[in-house]
């Protein structure tokens, strides 16, 4: 799974050849064994776009799309990301291009096709297929805007006890794969709001809030990239043969502006 997630990036160019019902069926039945650590439940869809009349203008070559749905409900955010992001690792094991979209799509047709009601969201869908040999120009672009290929250093994101004082390479440890996992874990517009503190045998994910990312309803997009780098950290420390407890307790920790605590996994 480590080359998996480090070798992933964001597809919206496809080769056009059919997804194999077989395969969309499996992706499908994976995702609805996904267990999220919040315990919330998530109803998943697989929809064909040329059937249900949907448009996602950025998305070429393939109809097919995953797409979930859930009750507004605290943390939501972060269970979806958790969850989804499993099923976007899990398509690309089989070979599939991936990529999440939040906004560039005709999302009330989207949310007509799975039935959305009112006290549901449907934060994000992925498109799935095979990806095209080459991406198309406004693929490139979308991806040079962003820098796609580019992450920050683990000093700017991993930090020893405190917000002083970053983690040092030599404290990495066997934990040095799992943090490299949730260092190329996908945001949105690549703004990488995790931040992450290791005390002893706790690891505290915080959010680094950027301006934009919440809507009048109060559902912040960024606390669905903290779900991915959650999920990230938990599959990179599987690899290596550990487990965590996953744990709501606000350390107390002094923060900077604009950063908020949002869960502990705590190292087994």
């Amino acid at each position: 799974m480590k080359n998996i997630i480090r070798n992933r990036r964001s597809v919206r160019t496809f080769d056009g050849i059919p997804l194999k019902p077989e395969t969309a069926q499996e992706i499908l039945d994976y995702a609805n064994s996904v267990v999220n650590p919040y315990g919330l439940s998530i109803q998943w869809f697989l929809l064909d776009a040329g059937k249900e009349n949907l448009k996602c203008p950025v998305i070429t070559g393939t109809d097919i799309y995953i797409a979930g749905k859930m009750k507004k409900a605290p943390h939501g955010e972060e269970a979806f990301g958790y969850a989804f992001e499993k099923v976007v690792l899990f398509a690309e094991s089989k070979g599939l291009g991936t990529t999440w979209i939040g906004g560039t799509m005709d999302r009330k047709a989207f949310e007509k096709a799975i039935h959305l009601g009112s006290d549901e969201v449907m934060p994000c869908v992925s498109p799935l297929g095979v990806p095209a040999d080459k991406m198309a120009i406004k693929e490139t672009l979308m991806r040079k805007a962003v820098k796609a290929d580019t992450r920050l250093p683990l000093s700017d994101l991993v930090f020893d006890k405190d917000f002083d004082t970053p983690l040092s390479s030599e404290r990495y440890g066997d934990l040095a794969d799992a943090l490299e996992m949730v260092r190329w874990a996908p945001s949105a517009v690549n703004k990488q709001p995790w931040r992450l503190v290791l005390d002893g045998s706790n690891v505290h994910f915080f959010e680094k809030k950027s301006k934009g990312y919440v809507d009048a309803a109060g559902w912040d997009m960024q606390k669905i990239d903290l779900g991915i780098a959650l999920s990230h950290f938990e599959i990179g420390l599987r690899e290596i043969g550990r487990s965590c407890d996953f744990i709501l307790s606000d350390p107390g920790i002094s923060t900077p502006a604009d950063t908020n605590y949002i869960a502990t996994l705590q190292l087994k």
